[in-house]
């Protein structure tokens, strides 16, 4: 699970444009740079980041019954959906990311022999055909540069029935990366939207200069499910939940402009598949 930095304090940010850079090259390990992973975890560890108040709740009433089921976690961080879904009974998680510093926090956090880490990059996984209930992705996937092809290994790992689950920052967010504009006393006037139509690599500055991200439209986002065979079941742009917006009066601003993007897909079953998950 990671989060998205979708610049929830007033601090000045680089102003970031569209990159015409090799979208081929290998994908960025940010969360193994020593300066990154710290903040990163300080963020977690004192719940300032929007995951708990927001993104999961979300998420996971998308979720089907997880009893039973062969679930796979891409972008999966320190594990903590993996070790949320064992308690819910799921018979075994794979989970795969591209930091061995976060997995070896995974694995100082928990684990069991029905969790799977693996150290790969979420482009380089190749899981086997029908061989998972549920994937689901927390906030990764704005990193993975060619999504198509991702989209179509995750409808070939999907048993007939199972379901795609995942979030991501939202397209507003990476269009153009450069915080909410402020007044004179710093005060948040508005988000700016700019260069949404000219999807790619974006670049901008997360606890350090040079964080690589690939910006998207909704409209990508849910044709490339739909071009894969998937069935969309929901898209959701999620707000804050109540008792979160009575704790931080902060996140009231996270009501005006929507920092996520979820979606929940199916892959269909036919009359020849029989009963799904």
């Amino acid at each position: 699970m990671k989060d998205a930095n979708v610049f929830t304090k007033n601090d000045k940010h680089s102003s970031d444009h569209p990159s015409s850079a090799d979208e081929s090259a290998a994908p960025q390990n940010i969360y193994d740079n020593p300066t990154f992973f710290a903040g990163y975890q300080a963020l977690r560890q004192n719940d300032t980041g929007l995951n708990g108040a927001l993104e999961q709740p979300a998420l996971h009433r998308f979720l089907p019954k997880l009893a039973g089921l062969q679930v796979l976690d891409l972008g999966c961080g320190f594990g903590d959906f993996a070790r949320f879904a064992r308690e819910q009974g799921a018979t075994a998680v794979t989970g795969v990311d591209i930091s061995s510093r976060m997995l070896e926090a995974a694995k100082a956090l928990g684990s069991d022999g029905a969790i799977r880490y693996l150290n790969c990059s979420i482009e380089a996984h190749v899981p086997e055909e029908q061989s998972c209930d549920l994937v689901v992705s927390s906030l990764a996937l704005h990193y993975v540069a060619d999504y198509a092809s991702l989209v179509g290994r995750v409808y070939r790992a999907l048993k007939p029935g199972g379901r795609f689950v995942f979030s991501v920052e939202h397209p507003m967010c990476t269009a153009a990366p450069t915080a909410w504009v402020l007044d004179a006393y710093g005060r948040r006037l508005h988000w700016p939207v700019d260069q949404y139509r000219q999807e790619g690599r974006r670049e901008t500055r997360w606890f350090v200069e040079g964080v690589v991200k690939y910006h998207r439209s909704i409209e990508s986002y849910v044709n490339g499910l739909l071009a894969a065979g998937f069935q969309l079941e929901h898209l959701g742009e999620p707000a804050p939940i109540a008792h979160a917006l009575a704790a931080r009066s902060e996140l009231q601003d996270e009501c005006r402009r929507p920092p996520f993007l979820l979606l929940a897909a199916a892959r269909p079953v036919t009359e020849r598949d029989g009963p799904g998950p």
